[in-house]
């Protein structure tokens, strides 16, 4: 199947990751060429793609913040959970890997799989179903990080026992519940998946069991908790500051 891709980040990084088939590319007709936009024309010329002039009516029909810009490709090309163990093990670091369990709003995947890209996992495990997918919205709220990310479907439980088979690593989920301790006292140094719960129900008891350990983020305000992705983004962090400042 095909799907639009708008906006210029969105573009530019499917572009740039060479993932997908692409089949055309809208420019708005009289777009001033600046940002990403004259790279973009660069690679869609480089990979023979036709480039067609469109009004803003025809843009708008595909999406209202299509920025002047959008791309005809193949769906997301989703990765096996072995591809993401290879990726880890080829990267020479200690596997890190997020795992989201029924993430529902796009805007809060593609949230998280922006701050992930931009912290270097390895990997992102989402469920097949019942969750949000990896849809042009989700492309759009990740800037394009997805593009550049190995995301793989699979039953979370049994990604968490997968994951558990590989050699130092741990899993952390991230919970508000009186069990879980605040980030300060774990660990985070070595190998480390991060699981994420949904927005209004937090982990499912079977994933929450399946983790080695849950962890929560102190909080100084009178609010109750984080947003889900707002939450597992200053986790992610705390994960990579942890990595890299390891001694």
């Amino acid at each position: 199947m095909k799907e639009w891709i708008t906006g210029r980040n969105p573009v530019y990084e499917a572009l740039r990751a060479k993932r997908r088939h692409v089949f055309r590319l809208l420019s708005l007709q009289g777009i001033k060429l600046d940002g990403h936009l004259p790279e973009i024309l660069k690679m869609a010329k480089e990979r023979n793609l036709q480039v067609l002039e469109a009004q803003r009516q025809q843009l708008d029909v595909i999406d209202k913040h299509n920025q002047g810009i959008a791309l005809e490709a193949s769906e997301y090309p989703y990765a096996a959970l072995e591809d993401l163990f290879a990726h880890a093990q080829a990267s020479g670091e200690a596997p890190f890997f997020l795992l989201l369990d029924l993430i529902q709003d796009p805007q809060n995947l593609g949230s998280l799989l922006r701050t992930a890209e931009l912290m270097g996992v390895h990997g992102v495990v989402i469920p097949s179903s019942q969750a949000a997918q990896i849809t042009p919205t989700v492309v759009h709220a990740s800037s394009g990080g997805s593009e550049h990310l190995l995301i793989a479907q699979y039953n979370l439980a049994q990604a968490i026992d997968r994951i558990k088979e590989l050699k130092d690593v741990w899993v952390y989920g991230l919970d508000a519940s009186p069990k879980a301790r605040p980030v300060h006292q774990l660990r985070l140094t070595g190998g480390v998946a991060l699981v994420v719960g949904n927005e209004g129900e937090g982990l499912r008891d079977l994933v929450r069991k399946k983790c080695d350990d849950l962890l929560s983020l102190p909080q100084y305000g009178k609010l109750d908790s984080l947003n889900a992705a707002v939450a597992g983004s200053i986790t992610l962090f705390l994960a990579r500051q942890a990595r890299t400042t390891k001694t």
